[in-house]
C-alpha cells in the first residue's frame, strides 16, 4: 500500500487537506474535547522534548535541532504532519460519539 493514502483526491467526499479537515472538525466539536485532545498532544511533545534533551548540556537548543531537522527532511516532516492531523482528527471524532 502506498504511503500517499491520505493525499487529497478531488473526487473524494472529504475534499481538503488533513490540516483543513482537522480545523473543520475542531471548530465544530465540543470545546472541552478539543482542549483535552490538544493537552494530550502537548503532553506527547513534552515527553519527546525531555527524551531528546536527556544527557545534553545546558547549551543544548532543542528548537534549533527541530528547525534543522525540519529543514533537512521537509518532505518526511510534511508527511508525518499530515498523518498526525488525521490521527488527531480521528481522536476528536471518536470522542464526539461517546
Amino acid at each position: 500500500m502506498s504511503k500517499d493514502w491520505f493525499l487529497e483526491d478531488e473526487d473524494d467526499i472529504f475534499v481538503g487537506t488533513p490540516k483543513s479537515k482537522y480545523f473543520d472538525i475542531a471548530n465544530q466539536a465540543n470545546e472541552e474535547i478539543v482542549q483535552d485532545e490538544f493537552d494530550k498532544l502537548l503532553e506527547k511533545v513534552a515527553v519527546m522534548e525531555i527524551l531528546l534533551s536527556k544527557d545534553k548540556d545546558e547549551d543544548f537548543d532543542i528548537n534549533n535541532v527541530v528547525r534543522q531537522y525540519s529543514f533537512e527532511n521537509a518532505d518526511e516532516v510534511e508527511q508525518m504532519k499530515k498523518g498526525l492531523y488525521i490521527e488527531l482528527t480521528g481522536d476528536i471524532v471518536c470522542r464526539l460519539d461517546s
